[in-house]
């Protein structure tokens, strides 16, 4: 009777076991708009459960999991649950699968759910409205224009938190940061910034909505049926802006108004010295689409830094390099007028530069030996007692003339690494004004005067390649 107790009692266990083993999935909210994030729920009745690894959803990351577990008393039964819910952003509508969840010695299958992701949308009834509005809608490429964005907020709403996220700015040029400006009404507390675009390319572009996301307290019930307070996140869209871009007339570039200057910081120079000039422009306009303005200048070596943009202002420095006198040219830029609605050019005036005084040149400056050579006369005038010793003397001499001259011929090479080292490379403006004659008939050379110049005036630091700069100087002899 004992054992019939027991086997009762372990049939009435798997009956209720089995009863009571489900799995129901859903998820909340049921309508999600682009960019929102979803809860996925499991509901798993049952005991001896084996909690299923879920990673992606809907093509998308699990960014957060959590756990709650119930216990309740059914017919003096008590019946076990949990849920299991998985945080994702699906990015379109989808459908989830049936999950197989093993409870006890079973395998549980939930429902398929549908997800359904929706464009976002503007809700002008809501507590938190979010709007953009363009100062112009039809614009020529480059053409600024400023792009507003309004947050209004009721008085009654209480937000915990909030995150914003700034709308896709891809297709124009971004001018500094926006700026903010805060005020309110009988009913809004309203936000505003102010952003300064321009369309970087013709056709018709589109600015997408921008989001903010907005967590307020809730009161939701737990599983066991009691208030609890909780955070809730909600998105929040504004609408979306058009911009029709088109092409600029008279094959223009720029669009907009400017002025433009160039200052040198002396006129008078000393040969193979730097000149340093500065050209700034200044303007409401597209000042990014701007070229850099290095002129070719015969003899003379130019130098550009980086084009440095700054609000409404452009500046860039150029540095001119020569060892006879030469002029900087003009600098110039045309550009579409909007006020005067025509093509108009502006330019500096020509630059003369003076350089004074002279190189210095390394000179070979040859000896001549100024000894007189006897004539036959002479010659002939020798005492004829001392022939004998003549005719020796002039072997000996003949002798050790061959052996002076082969000791040069061997001791040539050591003498001209000798010379060679009295230059010193790592004096580089030396070194240039020994590189500059043979710079236009050899591009080795013109390659290294390139980084010399480069190393000597402006922040560019260089290595020379010591192989190629040892063949030159053997090559040209240079000392």
């Amino acid at each position: 009777m004992k054992n019939l107790g027991k086997i009762i009692l372990i049939i009435f266990s798997f009956i209720t076991t089995t009863l009571y083993a489900s799995v129901v999935a859903e998820v909340t909210p049921k309508v999600i708009y682009s960019g929102d994030e979803a809860t996925y729920m499991l509901t798993i009745n049952g005991d001896k459960v084996q909690k299923p690894i879920i990673s992606t959803l809907c093509g998308t990351n699990v960014t957060a999991t959590s756990s709650q577990t119930s216990i309740q008393m059914i017919n003096m039964d008590y019946k076990k649950s949990y849920i299991l819910s998985y945080t994702f952003t699906p990015r379109k509508s989808c459908t989830i699968p049936a999950i197989e969840v093993q409870i006890g010695s079973k395998i549980e299958k939930s429902n398929a759910v549908k997800v359904q992701v929706k464009k976002p949308s503007q809700d002008k009834n809501a507590n938190f409205v979010l709007s953009l509005k363009a100062s112009k809608n039809k614009l020529f490429v480059g053409e600024p224009f400023r792009l507003l964005l309004t947050l209004k907020q009721r008085k009654s709403a209480q937000a915990v938190d909030s995150k914003f996220v700034s709308p896709d700015f891809k297709g124009f040029w971004i001018k500094g940061d926006p700026k903010t400006s805060r005020s309110e009404d009988s009913e809004y507390v309203i936000t505003r910034a102010e952003y300064k675009l321009a369309p970087q390319r013709e056709g018709n572009l589109t600015i997408e909505p921008a989001q903010i996301k907005i967590a307020t307290r809730v009161n939701s019930r737990d599983s066991w049926g009691m208030l609890a307070p909780q955070v809730k996140w909600r998105s929040y869209y504004s609408n979306a802006v058009k911009i029709e871009a088109t092409p600029l007339p008279n094959n223009a570039k720029l669009v907009g108004n400017f002025t433009i200057k160039a200052k040198v910081d002396k006129k008078s120079i000393n040969p193979n010295e730097a000149v340093n000039l500065t050209i700034e422009v200044d303007g409401d306009g597209n000042l990014e689409d701007i070229k850099s303005f290095k002129p070719y200048i015969n003899g003379v070596n130019v130098f550009d830094e980086k084009i440095e943009i700054d609000g409404n202002k452009l500046t860039q420095k150029l540095a001119f390099v020569s060892d006879k006198d030469f002029t900087i040219p003009a600098f110039s830029i045309a550009f579409y007028n909007l006020k005067t609605e025509r093509v108009e050019k502006i330019s500096t005036k020509p630059i003369q530069i003076k350089v004074t005084g002279n190189i210095k040149q390394t000179q070979l400056h040859i000896k001549r030996d100024e000894t007189p050579i006897p004539n036959s006369s002479q010659l002939t005038q020798t005492d004829s007692n001392s022939s004998g010793v003549s005719i020796a003397w002039l072997v000996i001499i003949f002798v050790l003339g061959t052996a002076f001259g082969i000791i040069l011929m061997l001791f040539k090479p050591l003498n001209f690494l000798k010379r060679e080292k009295t230059l010193d490379i790592k004096d580089e403006k030396v070194l240039l004004m020994k590189l500059l004659p043979y710079k236009d008939i050899d591009s080795e050379v013109q390659e290294i005067v390139d980084i010399l110049e480069s190393n000597i005036y402006s922040s560019k630091k260089q290595k020379i390649d010591k192989k190629v700069l040892k063949k030159i100087i053997d090559k040209y002899k240079i000392s």
